[in-house]
């Protein structure tokens, strides 16, 4: 895999970088054995595949509801709320990924290592909305991501900051297989390629991805985003 690719976009195929696990293959007893091991030792990691199977199988889920169309951000209930700045740097924050066992992929990767992505000096809750671009009105198989923020902002709707996706990661062990949540604005990588983050949980693990953050970049409508309601955005502004 090219690490230094700048994008993983697509939701068939997630190149990312899987830490701390090893290739080859071990007879089921073996593979069993150190899967009690790994619990035993390695308490701290929570993104790894083994983690993902214990939450699918230990947690109620309900069945997925048909969209309904959002008329305003106001009637959209929270997501889920996490907390900002809990780390001093960027590298604090990757840190912790690493240690959570966190798969990180390379356009990823490199966002949370550009000048432009920084956090927050002032530890802060922030409520998160998941809408889908479906529900925010679009009805075509895919829409442009400028189309899709400037509807999601018309509607009362805020980007969220950079540092809200990795933040996620940490804070939603128990993220659903096969949800794919997109968040942030844009930030560019060393090449001047547009990169937006995507929280997701693809059943091998749970990541955090990049993707074409492009304003012409197309995105299936099904897709699923992090807003926070704009008077939040203003507030995330104050702090940083």
């Amino acid at each position: 895999m090219d690490r230094a690719a700048g994008k993983e976009g697509g939701y068939h195929a997630i190149p990312y970088s899987i830490r701390g696990q090893s290739g080859g293959t071990l007879p089921i007893a073996m593979l069993c054995t150190a899967c009690i091991v790994l619990f035993a030792g390695e308490a701290s990691a929570q993104c790894t595949a083994r983690d993902v199977l214990q939450n699918h199988l230990t947690l109620k889920r309900t069945p997925s509801a048909p969209p309904i169309l959002v008329k305003s951000a106001v009637a959209v209930p929270v997501r889920k709320t996490i907390t900002v700045g809990t780390f001093k740097n960027s590298f604090a924050l990757l840190n912790a990924l690493n240690a959570a066992g966190c798969a990180i992929g390379g356009s990823a990767e490199e966002i949370l290592a550009r000048p432009a992505f920084t956090v927050s000096a002032t530890k802060a809750n922030v409520e998160l909305i998941a809408v889908s671009a479906a529900e925010l009105g679009f009805q075509t198989d895919t829409a442009s991501l400028a189309e899709i923020y400037a509807r999601a902002q018309q509607l009362g709707f805020g980007l969220a900051a950079a540092e809200v996706a990795p933040q996620l990661r940490l804070q939603y062990f128990d993220q659903p297989m096969g949800e794919f949540l997109i968040g942030m604005e844009p930030i560019k990588t060393w090449k001047g390629e547009p990169v937006i983050l995507t929280v997701a949980n693809g059943g091998a693990g749970l990541v955090l991805i990049g993707r074409d953050g492009s304003a012409d970049a197309e995105i299936p409508v099904a897709s699923r985003f992090l807003f926070v309601r704009s008077n939040e955005t203003a507030l995330a502004k104050v702090v940083h």
